[in-house]
């Protein structure tokens, strides 16, 4: 058919309305009214079927659960719990109860679609009738998010199609670093974490990191040496790449990105899937692997800071400015990014790391709860409560005693209502 072309919704209608029961009612509504592709239907399994939140729970993905499907779905559910079935695939074959393979699922849509007079339609067509629907609803980066597929690709497929949602050209890419961040620390025992450590913080293409073997990485000059330049590790990448080398068996493949399965050297095509995968289940689902390159060299400097308040426990604006040659105004503008970005937490004119202290906005409440408990406390009390410097401790201390909040009796501190007991 041709490509893309919006499909007969009144045939496709009347052949769901014939097709009830049966695989190929579940393999046409999967693909139609929910976006599978064959594999992802093959594939897919009770545990990603949420009736509770009505949805269909993929890997890289979540998608609204059609009530069509849904009701489909909860029939066959309950039949599976009937039969006391264990398989947790959704379609099996109906002679074996085994996962259906990919050649039977292209065969029943096949003779299902011929039989509904749709002979020109295929089962990926269902699919591409199914983003084009949603592009009549939705806006480009929520499709990309249901369908799983980068916008830039969508926007080259579909835009003919979809004509209310063609776009002009995409804006240039902002990638939101704190999300960022949380997707590397949740992936970093991945392929996939490993291979956004090293665009992000070194700037490596994806052909050098797919090209990337043991004998480029020299752990004793902290360093990799590429053909056309040297590249100086990071603590982090430095961290990681160690720890992947202690796991590699004797007569393993040199190449550090290896498939996770069949221990090969991954190509270009696997190695932007998986990478793609983990970002949009991190909620960037605009951010491909080759965006992370932008920021490699301020983020090599982010992270020699964050290294220095681990060494030292907190650093002041002096610290920075000294450790990066920044002017008093850079220093500012950085700190106060990585404080928006939650990777520092500031207390007066000290940064800590998040969990290392009680953040400023809690101050107050955990003092008066102390209190509350202990009857008084002295100034180290309560220096050891927030994890602050004395400075920094006495400031917040006189500013409650200012506004009456707490009461000082020589070298203590008690809340008012202690004081007028203490009294009586």
């Amino acid at each position: 058919m041709e490509k893309n072309r919006r499909l007969d919704e009144t045939a496709l209608r009347r052949l769901l309305e014939r097709e009830q029961t049966g695989p190929e009612a579940l393999v046409l509504r999967l693909a139609w009214l929910e976006g599978l592709t064959r594999e992802e239907i093959a594939a897919l399994t009770w545990d990603q079927v949420s009736f509770l939140d009505n949805r269909l729970e993929l890997p890289d993905r979540m998608v609204p659960l059609d009530g069509e499907v849904r009701a489909l779905l909860w029939k066959l559910h309950e039949a599976k719990e009937a039969r006391e079935e264990r398989e947790p695939h959704v379609l099996l074959s109906a002679r074996e109860r085994k996962p259906m393979r990919l050649e039977s699922i292209s065969r029943l849509a096949r003779q299902a679609l011929d039989r509904g007079d749709l002979k020109t339609v295929r089962l990926l067509d269902l699919r591409y009738d199914w983003i084009i629907r949603c592009l009549d609803r939705m806006d480009w980066p929520e499709a990309a998010r249901i369908s799983g597929v980068e916008i830039a690709t969508l926007q080259l497929r579909f835009s003919a199609s979809a004509p209310a949602r063609k776009a002009p050209k995409p804006p240039p890419v902002q990638v939101d670093e704190f999300k960022l961040w949380k997707v590397l620390q949740a992936e970093r025992g991945t392929t996939a974490g490993l291979a956004m450590w090293l665009g992000w913080q070194l700037g490596l293409q994806a052909q050098e990191m797919i090209s990337l073997t043991w004998r480029e990485v020299d752990f004793e000059a902290g360093a990799i040496y590429l053909s056309d330049r040297e590249i100086p590790l990071t603590s982090t990448v430095r961290r990681l790449l160690e720890e992947e080398y202690a796991r590699r068996k004797p007569g393993e493949d040199p190449h550090i990105l290896l498939t996770e399965q069949s221990r090969r050297p991954l190509d270009l095509p696997r190695l932007s899937r998986i990478t793609r995968t983990v970002l949009i289940r991190g909620g960037l689902e605009r951010v491909s692997l080759r965006d992370l390159r932008k920021d490699d060299s301020r983020e090599t400097e982010n992270e020699r800071i964050l290294q220095k308040v681990l060494e030292q426990g907190y650093v002041s604006r002096n610290d920075v400015s000294e450790l990066l040659n920044f002017s008093k105004t850079a220093t500012y503008t950085r700190l106060r990014r990585l404080t928006d970005q939650k990777r520092l937490v500031r207390v007066g004119g000290k940064y800590y790391l998040p969990g290392t202290v009680v953040p400023p906005e809690r101050h107050r409440e955990a003092i008066l709860e102390y209190l509350a408990q202990a009857g008084f406390a002295y100034r180290q009390d309560i220096v050891d409560l927030l994890h602050i410097q004395p400075k920094q401790c006495t400031l917040v201390l006189r500013h409650m005693v200012e506004e009456g909040t707490l009461v000082q009796l020589g070298q203590k501190y008690l809340l008012p209502q202690q004081e007028e007991r203490k009294v009586e």
